[in-house]
């Protein structure tokens, strides 16, 4: 991927944690990147083109960042998913895209609808599959509401610590 495609993408992502699909325009990135709406089209035909790039660009970091270890145990694997939310916090200071997005998945172009929706399936049948115990799949399924929530909770109190403590005694799912 060239530089400016990917500082685009970077441009875009940014804004999306904070404001989600349609917080911002071709116009908006251009001019954070110092081109212009045309030269973005350049790279991207589409809003929703661009948008999908980014969202398989996050889905795979994600799942790297949360790759099966030899010898886990689920509470490991549990661990390994908040901390990868957590350091995604840290890092970008905002939501989870894919969480973001999903909260406006009705309103979202089909292509993207179904990239969110395949985190969110990807990310469950990962869990369910690796952390074992009873009804996997309906524990992984609290386990990503309750990151998510987390990452709600501290966007709207402005302090990551809110993450933490919705997140404390996850491993006892």
């Amino acid at each position: 991927m060239r530089d400016t495609a990917k500082r685009l993408m970077d441009f875009a992502e940014a804004r999306m944690r904070e404001a989600g699909y349609h917080g911002f325009s071709f116009r908006d990135i251009g001019a954070e990147a110092g081109i212009t709406s045309a030269s973005v089209h350049h790279h991207f035909p589409t809003k929703a083109a661009m948008v999908a790039a980014i969202v398989q660009r996050h889905n795979a970091r994600f799942a790297a960042s949360v790759a099966p270890r030899p010898g886990e145990t689920g509470r490991e694997v549990i661990e390994a998913y908040r901390l990868a939310f957590r350091d995604a916090l840290h890092s970008t200071g905002g939501m989870c895209l894919a969480g973001m997005l999903g909260a406006e998945s009705g309103g979202l172009p089909p292509l993207l609808h179904d990239e969110v929706e395949q985190f969110f399936h990807d990310c469950i049948e990962d869990l369910a599959r690796r952390i074992g115990g009873d009804d996997p799949r309906s524990r992984a399924f609290a386990i990503m509401a309750l990151l998510e929530g987390g990452l709600i909770l501290a966007q709207v109190y402005k302090d990551a610590a809110a993450f933490d403590h919705a997140t404390a005694d996850l491993s006892n799912l």
